[in-house]
């Protein structure tokens, strides 16, 4: 697949190469496994000389051998000696951008805690020494997003301070989906756009399997992912299990719920009856983690009141709902059974999916200065989306629906007069609009 998107990006580290001619730069390029961090910075940097320190499990004087190959051959400056310390092949490369412009990009570097985690303050030490002098674009990029968090946001961790920019990568936005399908599918349907959007959630590597596959509509993507010994089978393992480390088997089991739909504190505790409560993995989910949001609808004031648990992570939220749910039936080979289960609720799952697709849309648009969902404290009202924009002084509620015939604009009507009534939220004055979305509107 080719290289789509990401132009802000790309701009962006554009000027920091820039910036890094007069000053030294220190960019921490962060994002969820498979997003594209080190395809963007290869992208971004592709007509420039860039030094690429891969930091796998072994061991350091190993990693230095590399990377001492790595300054050779990109560089053409020969590393002479060999050692056995991260720290000397550091200071090698600050000294040396004293004399000539560096970009260095350092993978995966949260994996120093494995090997040597004083590495971490022997280039604070260089760093603070020879950043004055020295013409460097230094680029990190991690994946265990709890270890990376402590790296550079832990007021005690000795890099913290140091990074001068960051850029965290995202998902595709659906108007991206839509330009991969057209270059690829031509005759793509809706079903298959929205199924593309519901098992890849726009994570450039799923994507990038399924166009390789040619697996472009929405059967031969089931198909795909189903199928024994696939790819995405073990791909919520694979992710997570080093993140949680020992206690895996809770958190999967949290995330497995809400996957679900029990998505209060209350029913998930109510169902674990984990020792000591839930609270703290909640909070680690959401804080440290970053797989879980907390969803309140719109205008609530209390801050426990109505909330809502949600894997914001479109692909894992698929995974812990069909995959870990019904792993018994992988493990017996009975793949095509999952994918009858999978097809018999699929509609009704994906119906959901579609509106955060359009809540996606909407958020992509840069028109709205405030975008959520809304019910009330009895639950007997609820509206899909609420997008208002405080500049234009306009208010949009709207319903989502797979079928336009399952709309009706005369309920979506008196649930946000009822809306408009409760919140009291200076709304009454603004122009109303309301909106019927569904598939032939994606």
């Amino acid at each position: 697949m080719k290289f789509f998107d990401r132009t802000q990006e790309i701009a962006r580290l554009h000027r920091i190469e820039e910036q890094s001619l007069e000053n030294a730069q220190f960019t921490v390029v962060s994002g969820r496994r498979r997003i594209g961090k080190t395809m963007l910075v290869r992208e971004a940097y592709k007509d420039k000389q860039m030094l690429y320190f891969f930091v796998t499990r072994r061991s350091e004087s190993e990693l230095c051998a590399i990377f001492a190959r790595e300054i050779e051959d990109v560089l053409g400056v020969p590393v002479l000696g060999m050692t056995n310390s991260f720290a000397d092949v550091f200071r090698f490369v600050m000294e040396l951008a004293k004399r000539q412009h560096v970009t260095l990009m350092i993978d995966e570097f949260q994996e120093f805690y494995r090997i040597n985690p004083s590495v971490y303050s022997s280039m604070q030490e260089i760093w603070d020494r020879n950043k004055q002098e020295a013409k460097i674009n230094l680029i990190v990029c991690g994946s265990v997003n709890s270890l990376l968090n402590k790296i550079f946001k832990n007021k005690k961790e000795p890099l913290f301070g140091r990074q001068t920019d960051s850029i965290h990568v995202r998902p595709f936005a659906p108007s991206v989906l839509k330009d991969i399908l057209s270059e690829y599918k031509p005759d793509y349907t809706k079903e298959d756009l929205l199924a593309l959007y519901t098992l890849t959630g726009g994570v450039a590597k799923y994507v990038e399997m399924f166009v390789d596959k040619r697996c472009m509509d929405v059967n031969s993507m089931l198909q795909l992912v189903f199928e024994k010994d696939s790819y995405f089978i073990a791909e919520g393992k694979s992710m997570l299990i080093e993140e949680f480390g020992r206690d895996y088997g809770t958190y999967f089991s949290i995330l497995s719920l809400i996957a679900q739909g029990h998505n209060t504190r209350a029913e998930l505790e109510d169902i674990l009856k984990t020792k000591g409560g839930i609270s703290g993995y909640l909070k680690k989910l959401t804080d440290d983690y970053e797989l879980v949001t907390k969803h309140q609808p719109l205008f609530e004031k209390s801050a426990n009141k109505s909330v809502r648990y949600a894997i914001h992570d479109r692909f894992l939220h698929f995974w812990f709902r069909y995959i870990y749910k019904y792993d018994y039936v992988i493990e017996a080979g009975a793949n095509k059974k999952l994918m009858q289960i999978v097809a018999n609720d699929y509609t009704t799952y994906s119906g959901k999916v579609l509106e955060e697709y359009f809540l996606s849309c909407m958020t992509e648009s840069e028109q709205y200065t405030r975008l959520g969902y809304w019910q009330d404290r009895n639950g007997k009202n609820e509206i899909d989306i609420v997008g208002a924009d405080d500049l234009s002084k306009r208010v949009e509620f709207v319903e989502v629906k797979r079928q336009a015939s399952d709309l009706d604009m005369s309920i979506l009507r008196a649930k946000a007069d009822v809306f408009l009534h409760s919140t009291k939220n200076g709304y009454g004055s603004y122009e109303k609009v309301y909106k019927g979305l569904c598939m032939e509107d994606m």
